[in-house]
């Protein structure tokens, strides 16, 4: 998506325009759906990746806004926990950032686009847990 903030449509126009960041609207979406259950992690970039290494954790990871004449779509790309109802996750996905974004930013959703690149078995869960407390030294 370009750099250009999306502008809000508001009912009384003389105290000035409201202005988003699409990078707002990229963290609203990732929180929404890392509040799914079922819902492992996104899949992120490089820099997603280096961010979480150095400590920074990158709410926005896995989502791509794209708006055009039909309106502001959404794409989460997302891993599932193995055993969950992958259509009923991603349903719930759609409805939770759907509803999160019209609540925090007035702006309607036109399309959400679950692209679900993985499922995470419990042994992947475990192992990266156990990888977790080496490097804690715990």
């Amino acid at each position: 998506m370009e750099e250009t903030n999306i502008s809000i449509k508001e009912k009384n126009t003389t105290l000035g325009k409201i202005e988003i960041a699409p990078e707002v609207l990229e963290v609203i979406s990732g929180v929404a759906t890392h509040e799914v259950e079922g819902v492992y992690a996104m899949q992120g970039s490089f820099k997603s990746g280096v961010n979480e290494l150095l400590g920074r954790s990158a709410h926005n990871k896995g989502v791509h806004l794209e708006i055009d004449e039909n309106g502001l779509s959404v794409d989460i790309y997302c891993f599932i926990k193995y055993g969950a109802s992958v259509p009923q996750v991603a349903m719930e996905i759609q409805q939770k950032v759907k509803e999160q974004i019209l609540f925090m930013s007035d702006l309607e959703v036109s399309m959400v686009n679950v692209h679900v690149v993985g499922l995470v078995t419990p042994k992947e869960v475990e192992k990266q847990q156990l990888s977790i407390q080496k490097e804690l030294g715990e």
